[in-house]
């Protein structure tokens, strides 16, 4: 049996909507129109070009100066002697003949012992300065005074005291790198607001909770840009101290090519000083970044 339904007349039937196509819709005047994805180009160029540029700017003048002075090797040549140098960079053929990877490492060596001995001492110096204004008066003028000091005016006194040459290098990066750590920390502890000591104060915190849960978290900011600039400290006394001092090391190594006249040598141990260099600061801005809390307005 079929079954047979009437419509009736109570009942309208239901209006059909004609069919309109998508693409008459997508292409009607008041339809709304996806974003077009743009593409990085502006950052990108920003953040290659103008490097890139300066650079081509440095060769050039270098080559400039190449043919009017002999003296100094070209780019192109240089170049070459850096791919002779760092084909085999860890050779060792006695204490005075080694490749420029065992000089680095031993430079950083230096700087890793001397530096720590200087965060040791200085950290800790600079939070109590900061937190103890009789401290504060005691240190301040020892320390306005020895900070102007030349790095390798320490030199002749660390080759006194320690009889050798690597602990005397290490001395100069102690006490040339320790005044960033101290000055920074103790200023950060100075700014801390004064309502967190006060309710430190009334909660009857002890010293090490006050250091631990306030200070600290408070002026690591601060103690870390004196680390950063301890470091980039450290690595200009090292080679300074390493001219003088003699043995393995980066400095060592560029007065050892100046005696052989060797000035493509020297230019590649300039162009390595400065990686290292813009490496360890690169590292702890990047550590800095981390643990800055900055406040977003809201």
């Amino acid at each position: 049996m079929i079954a047979v339904m009437d419509s009736t007349p109570d009942q309208p039937a239901a209006a059909v909507t004609p069919a309109v196509p998508l693409k008459a819709i997508a292409s009607s005047p008041g339809a709304a129109k996806a974003p077009a994805r743009k593409l990085p180009v502006r950052p990108f160029f920003l953040a290659v070009v103008p490097p890139l540029i300066g650079v081509a700017l440095l060769v050039l003048v270098w080559q400039i100066i190449s043919i009017k002075n002999s003296a100094i090797p070209s780019p192109l040549l240089t170049f070459n002697e850096a791919v002779v140098l760092f084909s085999d960079p860890f050779y060792s053929n006695g204490p005075n003949d080694q490749g420029i990877g065992w000089n680095v490492y031993a430079s950083l060596k230096r700087v890793a012992v001397g530096f720590g001995m200087a965060a040791a001492i200085g950290i800790p110096l600079g939070f109590m300065i900061g937190r103890f204004t009789f401290l504060s008066r005691m240190f301040g003028p020892i320390i306005s005074l020895l900070k102007p000091v030349s790095p390798l005016a320490w030199l002749p006194i660390g080759l006194l005291v320690f009889k050798a040459a690597d602990p005397a290098a290490i001395w100069s990066i102690l006490i040339c790198s320790i005044w960033p750590m101290i000055i920074n920390t103790a200023i950060g502890v100075q700014r801390v607001p004064q309502d967190y000591m006060n309710v430190a104060r009334v909660l009857n915190l002890s010293e090490w909770k006050i250091l631990t849960k306030i200070l600290l978290p408070a002026v690591l900011p601060h103690m870390l840009t004196g680390v950063r600039l301890a470091i980039g400290t450290a690595w200009l006394v090292i080679v300074a101290a390493e001219m003088l001092t003699g043995g393995v090391g980066i400095g060592f190594w560029v007065w050892d090519e100046w005696n052989n006249l060797n000035v493509a040598h020297i230019i590649i141990a300039i162009v390595v000083i400065g990686v290292v260099g813009l490496i360890l600061e690169q590292v702890l801005v990047a550590v800095a970044k981390a643990f800055t809390y900055e406040d977003s307005g809201n």
